[in-house]
């Protein structure tokens, strides 16, 4: 198990943690997904076969992609996935997130720990600037959760993302690191 590791130590919130995806992560991973298809539809397109997995996994070893896990430090459990998406480096030092949590653990505050815990790794480990949520007007959670994690909302895109068959509208929603800066 490879957990997120800062220049502090372990990066861990109360109740979670949050470690890089692995191939053993397959099974459980593809369950949540299966089991809340319904639950997530039609805000995401999780892994939901061992093809897709493999796939997701694969993007996720790119050096433009990180694919982190939140899981309970009780149990190991998983219960959510935050994804940093198109890092983009030089001087625009930013990414977009992808997120979702397991069915059953929605609503406890398992993903606002995630996403504090993924932006202090986005931030102080990856050297980002600004990291973004793109949100579909109608995902109330989502915004909700992002309003609570610090986002200001930006902006709108049309037809920004294809997302299970069609291209979907969506909001931008951004925190930035005010106290980052590009060496020289």
């Amino acid at each position: 198990m490879t957990t997120l590791k800062s220049q502090s130590g372990t990066i861990t919130k109360d109740r979670i943690y949050v470690r890089q995806v692995q191939s053993s992560d397959r099974d459980e991973l593809i369950s949540l997904a299966r089991e809340g298809r319904i639950f997530h539809d039609p805000w995401i397109s999780p892994p939901t076969t061992p093809n897709s997995f493999k796939l997701y996994l694969q993007r996720t070893k790119r050096d433009d992609h990180v694919g982190l896990l939140l899981c309970l430090k009780t149990t190991d459990q998983i219960v959510g996935v935050i994804n940093i998406n198109n890092i983009i480096r030089g001087t625009f030092l930013s990414a977009s997130l992808g997120y979702y949590v397991a069915k059953q653990h929605a609503a406890q505050g398992y993903m606002l720990e995630g996403l504090e815990l993924v932006k202090q790794y986005a931030f102080q480990e990856l050297g980002l600037h600004r990291i973004e949520a793109n949100i579909q007007p109608d995902n109330e959670r989502s915004k909700n959760l992002v309003i609570r994690a610090g986002f200001l909302r930006e902006g709108n895109s049309r037809a920004f993302l294809f997302i299970n068959g069609a291209w979907r509208d969506h909001e931008r929603w951004t925190v930035i690191d005010h106290r980052s800066s590009l060496s020289t």
